[in-house]
């Protein structure tokens, strides 16, 4: 496997000397070997990404719900959101407000602006108890405001987790996430199509290979009929039906496919002037909203909605329906009613009315889930149950016509050809679908090695990444490519997992840093002539220069070129240098030969004059307090002769005599307790010779 460069990475061995930190973790929480409630959790270098967060709409209240409880919500860092069809996004409100989530969440600006009307629309067409009701109304709104926007392409960075997104196809705002964590890429496609209708780009192509392709197989092998031939089966099984007196029900979701079907239906109906006076309907409470929406974000579309000289969503023959009680059905019609399982709602009722009749047709233009309704009547059964518990015969025709915006077999095929990632993890399918998907792929990539994966709900993909770390020149140092065994010296900057060096001067062009010189000085009591400390510098280094300060006269000493000494009265010296680790410890030095020349400074007193020893413990007391005020600042006489030390609001108060030391502050009372024992080993008089 490479370093992180863009070079692709090959899975490494899961042997026990791979490192636990450069474990990759991918657990499918819903949407494993299923079609329904995606949510998948993904764990690298300490950092937790969620994918997806739907619900499954075959089941009602908690059963609904991905696997949770598997994960520790408070962990998650960030949680990306690919559309907002309810498979994919209707457990966010839950997840928001009823869990210990903490992390952000994103998704695209199209996808939130839908996200609350299709919740919305989901809660009032869901026929559940209140104890079934995952959310509320309120639930709604405050996860709305948690949420956070993200164009295509733009890169977002949270907690070292750098992400950003590339156009899906599928439904308005449908987006597929690429994440990079510590130089690691992983794609989630989410539910992507890469071929171009009537209103939507294809799916975009990455530019690069990921190290790992998380990507919906919900169609398996099937090969999608041509385009044209679609529109034509679906046009042709709605006019037979018209044509023989009956009604058509197109199940289908308030928002995504529905809004593709009603372009190609005004299309139809403008061209056969025989159909005006059959009344189409969009039947969704939120219809008007919905086709709003659509007519905000054309300019996202493709050129053909782009370019159109008026708002092909403003339809000429397609009225708006927001219940059953203001249908007046007295003959023929065509009813495009929400939602698409015919588990509940506006489609439900519909269907129940008019299911006996033999005239009547139901067009089914998606994918269904298994254990929904629209999935029973595909088998055509004899009878179906209605809401009210009854039985009844089905005797309407049942066309199963795939409008639905997933890849097929070939564009699935096509798409991993050219991304050619090593690592393909198989999601969002049926697992008889997903295993003959996962089988084709391995006769398609059998000479490369690429590991195809096809976990179930809660059972996780573990793979290893090398974590060897490379950092890039950048700037005035990558201006020349050094030689080889050539030291490259600039500083080293950590930015998420990624590394560069660059020279001090190129900091603040490639980051929000910036380069500052900290100039340090300290005072130190000294009466000895200044002759004394130049003479005893020039023996111990080989550089000491003196000159006069041209301002103050005051005669100096640069040693080395980085510490400057200089005598500011006859009673004190100065040390002045630039901080830097040398200059650091050339100063340190130099107070060190200063403060030994002083610790002579009682012996000769005592060999010149015949003092006291009470007057010299005076001068010993001085200068210990000069020392100590030059590496404190603030010293002053207490109680029982104790000196009292503050330093930014802490104080310490120092016995002369035992050297104890009282104070709350431990890091305080330490320094003044080694700063007191050495200025007493400093200052403690020489013993008299016997000569």
């Amino acid at each position: 496997m490479a370093s992180m460069g863009g070079q692709k990475r090959r899975e490494a061995s899961s042997s026990s000397a791979a490192k636990q930190e450069d474990k990759l973790i991918v657990t499918p929480l819903g949407g494993g070997s299923e079609v329904g409630r995606s949510c998948v959790y993904m764990s690298y270098k300490g950092k937790n990404v969620l994918f997806d967060c739907g619900i499954n709409p075959a089941f009602s209240g908690m059963a609904a719900l991905p696997y949770f409880d598997e994960i520790d919500p408070s962990t998650i860092d960030v949680l990306l959101i690919t559309h907002f069809h309810l498979d994919h996004a209707a457990s966010l409100p839950y997840f928001l407000q009823k869990t210990t989530f903490k992390g952000r969440v994103f998704m695209t600006y199209a996808t939130k602006a839908i996200y609350r009307l299709l919740l919305a629309d989901y809660m009032k067409v869901s026929k559940v108890s209140v104890e079934d009701m995952l959310f509320d109304e309120k639930d709604i709104t405050a996860s709305t405001d948690k949420i956070e926007v993200i164009d295509f392409h733009q890169t977002v960075e949270v907690e070292g987790i750098r992400f950003w997104c590339y156009t899906a196809g599928h439904v308005l705002g449908a987006a597929m996430f690429m994440v990079d964590i510590a130089g690691v890429r992983v794609l989630y496609t989410g539910d992507y199509s890469r071929e171009e209708d009537r209103h939507l780009h294809a799916a975009e192509m990455p530019q690069f290979s990921p190290d790992i392709c998380i990507i919906e197989s919900t169609f398996g092998v099937q090969h999608h009929q041509p385009r044209n031939v679609r529109e034509k089966r679906f046009t042709e099984a709605i006019h037979t039906a018209i044509s023989r007196g009956g009604r058509v029900l197109i199940p289908a979701y308030a928002l995504g496919r529905a809004q593709e079907l009603l372009l190609i239906l005004d299309e139809y109906w403008s061209n056969h002037p025989e159909l005006h006076n059959i009344p189409i309907y969009y039947a969704s409470p939120l219809a008007k909203k919905c086709l709003s929406v659509y007519e905000t974000y054309t300019l996202s579309m493709n050129d053909r909605i782009r370019n159109a000289k008026s708002n092909p969503f403003i339809f000429n023959h397609i009225s708006p329906l927001n219940s059953v009680e203001n249908f007046k059905d007295v003959g023929p019609s065509v009813v495009m009613a929400s939602p698409g399982t015919l588990q509940s709602g506006l489609s439900r009722q519909l269907f129940d009315k008019w299911c006996s009749d033999k005239r009547n047709a139901c067009v089914i233009p998606g994918y269904v889930i298994e254990g929904t309704l629209a999935k029973t009547i595909m088998n055509e059964p004899k009878e179906v149950t209605l809401m009210n518990g009854l039985a009844a015969p089905l005797n309407m025709s049942i066309h199963y016509i795939s409008f639905a915006a997933h890849a097929d077999s070939v564009q699935t095929c096509a798409f991993l050809e050219e991304l050619r990632p090593p690592n393909i993890i198989l999601v969002h399918g049926e697992a008889h679908e997903m295993g003959r998907l996962k089988e084709k792929l391995m006769t398609q990539f059998c000479d490369r090695n690429t590991k195809i994966l096809t976990p179930k709900n809660c059972q996780s993909v573990e793979m290893y990444f090398n974590s060897q770390k490379m950092a890039k020149a950048i700037g005035r140092l990558a201006e020349r490519t050094p030689e080889v065994g050539e030291t490259v010296s600039g500083l080293l900057v950590k930015k998420g997992f990624s590394y560069q060096i660059m020279a001090s001067e190129d900091l603040h062009v490639f980051s929000q840093l910036s380069t500052a010189n900290v100039t340090q000085r300290i005072t130190i009591p000294y009466t000895t002539g200044f002759m004394v400390i130049r003479h005893r510098l020039r023996q111990m280094y080989e550089s000491v220069e003196s000159s006069v300060d041209e301002e103050s006269g005051v005669p100096t000493l640069r040693v080395h070129d980085r510490v400057t000494v200089r005598q500011d009265t006859d009673k004190h010296v100065s040390l002045h240098w630039m901080s830097d680790p040398i200059s650091d410890m050339v100063s340190d030095s130099i107070v060190a030969l200063i403060l030994n020349i002083n610790r002579e400074i009682p012996k000769v007193v005592i060999e010149s004059e015949d003092i006291t020893e009470e007057e010299n413990g005076r001068k010993t007391e001085k200068v210990i307090r000069a020392l100590l005020v030059s590496l404190f600042g603030d010293v002053k006489p207490g109680e029982n002769g104790k000196l009292v030390i503050s330093v930014d609001g802490n104080v310490a108060q120092l016995d002369k005599q035992s050297g104890d030391v009282e104070s709350e502050n431990e890091g305080l009372k330490e320094r003044v307790e080694t700063a007191f024992r050495r200025i007493q080993s400093a200052v403690k008089p020489i013993p008299l010779s016997s000569s």
